[in-house]
This record gives structure tokens, sequence and C-alpha cells, in this order.
């Protein structure tokens, strides 16, 4: 019922200003920086090497987790929340995240995202293509800066060539749902042109829920493989990071490697292959922009975002087994494998 939904809306406004109040007065109290972190699919390995990092150099900060589970709705309550509590920071896991909180450049007049509280973001695929930063150097926004921690693409083609010589096709899977993924199917798009190989990309229809879903994974990996694909990149999803069983056991089923820019996809799934920066890593990074703002007193705006420079190539030597494709010498001699 209409009148229901509002009860419920007005109910957890009223529990999370309680809330707020709450925290405002303990970090007070203690004298600590109150630090909102708000991730799109909960605590993860940026999440734990952000509080690390914090813990480590014993910095006076009181982190409170916020995880909006996928939803944009949640993002809008968590930032009055923040608001509410008197955050000194907000830090954010991801674009959809990062855009629901602290919107793009057009936004840096309207109240309804975070144009004043200090603003970290973290694993933003393209933050530049996505609007919310001018350039990686300056961001051209007062409160917000942030970590990088994509790879080149076109390393990523070329491990693929160097893994698979004959390779001509690249399947790619997005969903126009998460701008991420829109993004990174355009700058592979271009990518082809420049590099000569050819993109067979395939949209994830959404549902009436305005998602992707599951189920139609193993069909448009189908499309891929009638297409004859002979690699399929991730790109950015987290749609698909969620469903990594489904998706890469789905490749490997009908005969096609992945490589991933996500690195558990390979350690805890059937990937074959990604070049990465470790999540724990960009968290800790992230973890030092913070320092640099609420420690050391700087702008965010007059930080450069900070780059990861450390990226780790590892091989799941099982799947390489399952598809008969080992990797040639010059890769193992830099990756680590996963058996």
């Amino acid at each position: 019922m209409p009148g229901a939904k509002v009860v419920h809306r007005v109910l957890a406004i009223l529990a999370s200003t309680t809330i707020a109040a709450t925290l405002t007065l303990a970090a007070q109290a203690g004298g600590k920086k109150l630090v909102f972190a708000v991730f799109w699919s909960g605590c993860e390995e940026a999440c734990r090497g952000f509080q690390d990092y914090t813990a480590e150099k014993k910095l006076d900060f009181e982190i409170v987790i916020r995880n909006a589970g996928r939803d944009r709705s949640k993002l809008k309550i968590i930032l009055n929340e923040a608001r509410a509590a008197k955050a000194d920071l907000i830090t954010s896991w991801g674009t959809s995240a990062t855009v629901g909180i602290a919107g793009t450049l057009a936004d840096v007049k309207n109240g309804q995202f975070n144009n004043d509280i200090a603003h970290v973001f973290m694993v933003v695929a393209d933050p530049v293509g996505a609007g919310i930063i001018e350039s990686l150097d300056r961001t051209g926004r007062k409160n917000i800066t942030g970590t990088f921690n994509r790879v080149p693409e076109a390393v990523n083609i070329h491990t693929i060539r160097s893994y698979l010589p004959a390779f001509r096709r690249l399947g790619l899977l997005y969903n126009t749902n998460e701008p991420n993924s829109v993004l990174k199917y355009r700058e592979i798009a271009d990518l082809a042109k420049q590099l000569g190989f050819e993109l067979v990309a395939r949209e994830m229809p959404l549902g009436a829920n305005g998602r992707p879903t599951p189920s139609d994974i193993p069909g448009k990996i189908a499309e891929l493989k009638d297409k004859d694909v002979d690699f399929i990149y991730l790109g950015s999803s987290s749609f698909l990071d969620v469903n990594r069983d489904l998706f890469t056991g789905s490749a490997v089923d009908m005969g096609i490697p992945v490589l991933s820019p996500y690195e558990r996809l390979v350690q805890n799934s059937q990937a074959l292959i990604s070049i990465s920066a470790r999540y724990y890593d960009v968290g800790r990074l992230a973890a030092q922009q913070a320092e640099k703002i609420l420690v050391g007193g700087q702008t965010p705006g007059d930080i450069p975002v900070a780059r990861m420079t450390d990226f780790a190539y590892v091989v799941n030597m099982a799947v390489a087994r399952k598809l008969s494709l080992f990797p040639p010498v010059e890769i193992l001699q830099i990756a680590e494998t996963v058996k």
C-alpha cells in the first residue's frame, strides 16, 4: 500500500537521524574523525585494506561501514545520514556508489549530491569518462579526490595476444544499468579499431526491476560462442562479478577462456587470467588519500587521484587444463598461478 511505503520511509529517516546523532556524539567524545565508508556490494578486500591501513597507522578515525546492497535508492539515505552525523569524510567504492553519492561535474551546485563533505572514491573504472572529475591530475571538484586502479586496456589485449597468438575476436557482455559497464564497452570498441581485433558485444537485457537477470548469462555467452569469439573479457560490471561462478563457468563449459580485471574471478572462480591491482591495496591507497585530508589538512580537490602502479598477473591452471590452453613461458615467468 502507498501509505505503508510512506510510513516505512519516514521511520527509516527517523532511525537514520537517531543513528547519525549517536555517531556524532561518539566521535566527538573520542576526538575522532568520522568517516563514512560506502560500499556497493558490502565490505570486501578494499574495505579491509582501508580499515587495516588506518589501524596500522593509528589514525584517529571512527569508520562507519554502509552497504548500499546494489540499491541506488539507499545512497541518498546514506548521504543524509553522513550529513546529519557531520561526517568528516566519505569514501565510496565503485562507479554506481560514487555517482549516487557525489553526482557528476554537472551536479556541483545540486544539493542532492555531496559537494560539501570531503570525499575519496575508489574502484571507479573510469572517473573521467563517468563525468565524476575533470582529470586524474586535477579533479575540478574542491571536495573530491580518489584512486585509480585499472590496467590500461591495451595491456589486456596484448596479454591475450601473448597467450593466444591467433586471437582475432573478443567477446564482451555489458549492462546498461551500470554506467561503468557502458563506458568500458565504448572504450573497448574504440580500442578494437586501434589494435585491429573484432569486438563482439552483447547487452544484458534488463528486467522489470531495471536490473539484468543472472539466468540470462548462459544464453548471452552462447551467442558469443556462436560468433566464434576467442576470449571473453569481463570489462567492468558488478553484476557479472557478483554472478562470477555462473559467468565464468558457462564460458568454460563452452570452451571459451575469460580474462578478468578482477583477480577474485581467477582465484575463486573459473576465469583463466587476470591483470589487476589487488583491491586490498586499493583500499590502503584510498586510506592514504583520507590521511592527507584528515591528518595532513590538504584540500581534496588539490590532491591528484592516486594511481596504482603494482599489478598482478594471475593464471588459473585448473582452467587452463580444462581448456587445453596453457600459458606461454613469458607469462608464466611473471604470473602467479592458481592450481
